[in-house]
């Protein structure tokens, strides 16, 4: 037996070490089982090369929880330490300080020599433990060691009569941690953290129902045994290759992954790359709604199969963090912090490479079954339209799949739309104006008028539309395109061509006329315009200009000028000076003028949704009146 202490420069680190090492203490759990992994697969790796001449067999890693002592007992059948080995990578190692140790080993690449992660990982253990024993036997023909510690610097090193290869460690849990002594809580995180573990975990045992032999008695009833309760699945979907893979096990994994969650996936990606880093994980497009942000922290972040987080930014571009799946690359340390994450280079190159790989699957979808991606469009539209508004490189790919539907439901690409629509819809100083409108039924009249005109009329309702239709306009170039909405004015002054109305109205007529309408209407909400329209257009028409409607859009959901989207609504009442009823109201007497003005501008607030409350009740009570 041997006593000493540990080399520590302060006087007792263990305190430190429980405070800051990590913010959540159930983190030790995953540590530990992450040490006992690697001491497993390196052991595999030193049967492969002839370094160990040891049978493999079929090692797992066992937790047990002994509530009577107290104690949580982390078992594996991996390569062992020998008293030597402890004495390096527990009591030296581990407390040479992580920046020195990182450095230090970083390159190294010598898997007869470090033991797994053990360093600071394996002193996590004692943010929930008093004591933390290890027994460990070496693949090796040397004695068992058996290591304590208290907490303090002080620690004991000693044979064991351990026979069996591997290691246990013995965690004494502290008072306040006892909750790490049930089974739910010890369950919950093997789930949370360990459930694709590459080695199998047990965790006590489960009875299991044998099948009835087919000469079995109609009244036989099955036997029962009880075997290892393996709780994690080892080789999960990401880990193969696509080409072992069919449709349904890929929908499998999606249930695998989201017990909870009803609805099958649109499609998924699979992720595989081995340099210039090593990534692999599957990506599923769920169906999503309108709101842009309920699905975020769907993706889980993996490192060689153990669960890091499912908050991926940094890791993942912005607008792919509404999707769902795996992400598993060893490039990322299972300890990252934001800042980390913005510098490091190998992630900067992993985010653009999953872009790149959505981009290429989302072309595959559409060159191959443009029916088919057209169906979905409306399940996939905001993740891509964020992505070409977020990602330039993404925005240069997806402008040749990214759809545009009509009111008609057909779709077309932007370049498909530009061509189709160029010779009906530019105006008389060459802008190229596409229409669109947000909402088929409020806006129906508008698509009406401009339908009549032969004009394609698109229907553009995501949350962020407004955004992507500015980029758009401003990567036009030569095209000189214009997105209008079809309720901003009348479709004559929304694509103005070399014609030009003739006003029945004589200038002295429409300024006698103004007035009138502006103190009988008498709402500062409202700017009165007269207008020289088709005869059979309506006489009072509501507009919303193009220009403060989309600030105030934008505005809304992150963009647009500073303010836009509190200012309160405004709106153009367009007059038309060639209808009969206008030249009615002017030449009526002024209580005929007000009831014609009023009952004229309420129909034009009732086509768009505008008119409320007492509005409404005086709209109603003054048309029975009309119609006595």
């Amino acid at each position: 037996m041997s006593k000493g202490n540990i080399n520590v420069s302060v006087e007792n680190i263990f305190p430190l070490i429980k405070k800051f090492l990590y913010s959540d203490h159930e983190i030790f759990l995953r540590e530990l089982i992450s040490n006992a992994t690697d001491a497993t697969t390196k052991l595999k790796h030193l049967i492969s090369i002839g370094e160990a001449k040891v049978e493999y067999g079929n090692p797992q890693i066992e937790i047990k929880i002994d509530k009577d002592n107290k104690t949580l007992h982390i078992i594996d059948q991996g390569l062992g330490m020998t008293a030597e080995e402890v004495e390096k990578y527990i009591n030296q190692i581990a407390f040479s300080g992580a920046e020195e140790f990182l450095e230090k080993y970083k390159d190294t690449n010598n898997d007869t020599g470090v033991i797994g992660h053990f360093g600071l990982g394996f002193y996590s253990a004692f943010m929930v433990a008093d004591k933390v024993e290890i027994i460990t036997k070496s693949f090796k023909e040397e004695p068992a060691a058996h290591w304590t510690c208290d907490g303090s610097p002080e620690y004991i090193l000693e044979q064991h009569d351990k026979t069996d290869r591997g290691t246990e460690i013995i965690l004494h849990i502290s008072e306040d941690e006892q909750s790490f002594l049930e089974e739910g809580k010890i369950r919950e995180l093997l789930v949370k953290y360990n459930r694709f573990n590459q080695i199998p975990i047990k965790f006590g045992t489960k009875t299991e129902t044998l099948p009835l032999p087919q000469d079995a008695a109609e009244d036989a009833k099955p036997e029962t045994k009880e075997v290892d309760n393996i709780i994690n699945n080892t080789e999960p979907a990401w880990t193969k290759k696509p080409a072992d893979l069919e449709a349904e096990d890929y929908t499998t994994f999606y249930r695998e992954l989201y017990p909870m969650q009803f609805e099958e996936p649109l499609f998924h990606i699979h992720l595989n790359v081995d340099y210039p880093f090593n990534l692999t994980g599957i990506l599923y497009f769920p169906k999503l709604s309108q709101n842009i942000d309920i699905q975020k922290d769907k993706i889980q972040l993996y490192q060689n199969q153990v669960f890091v987080t499912d908050n991926v930014e940094g890791i993942i571009p912005d607008f792919l963090q509404m999707l769902k799946g795996v992400i598993d690359s060893p490039d990322i340390p299972l300890n990252v912090s934001r800042s980390y994450l913005q510098a490091d280079g190998a992630v900067k190159k992993i985010s653009g490479y999953i872009t790149k790989k959505v981009a290429d699957k989302l072309s595959s979808l559409f060159k191959n079954n443009r029916e088919d991606f057209e169906q979905k469009w409306n399940d996939i539209k905001v993740i891509i339209e964020y992505g070409m508004l977020s990602e330039d490189k993404f925005f240069d790919k997806a402008k040749k799949f990214a759809l545009y539907p009509t009111v008609n439901d057909t779709y077309f690409t932007f370049d498909e739309l530009v061509e189709k629509t160029k010779d009906a819809q530019t105006d008389k100083d060459g802008n190229h104006i596409v229409l669109y409108a947000a909402n088929k039924d409020a806006q129906h009249s508008y698509i009406e008028d401009a339908k009549a005109k032969g004009y394609e009329v698109l229907l553009l309702d995501s949350p962020i539309v407004s955004h992507l239709m500015q980029k758009l306009e401003m990567e036009s170039g030569d095209a000189k395109v214009q997105f209008k909405r079809v309720d901003a004015d009348h479709i004559d002054n929304l694509i103005k061509k070399d014609d030009t109305v003739i006003s029945k109205l004589s200038e002295e007529e429409k300024e006698k006329l103004k007035p009138i309408l502006e103190s009988t209407i008498n709402n500062s909400s409202y700017t009165v315009q007269l207008e020289a329209m088709n005869s059979n257009a309506s006489p009072f028409l509501i507009t919303v200009p193009e220009f403060m409607r989309r600030m105030k859009e934008m505005s809304a959901t992150g963009g647009g000028m500073m303010g836009m989207g509190n200012m309160p609504e405004m709106y153009n009442l367009v007059v038309n000076t060639n209808h009969e009823l206008v030249s009615d109201i002017l030449n009526a007497e002024e209580d005929k003028q007000k009831q014609l003005i009023s009952q004229a501008f309420d129909l034009a607030k009732l086509s768009q949704n505008l008119l409320h409350g007492k509005e409404l009740t005086d709209f109603i009570k003054r048309s029975y009146d009309l119609i006595k």
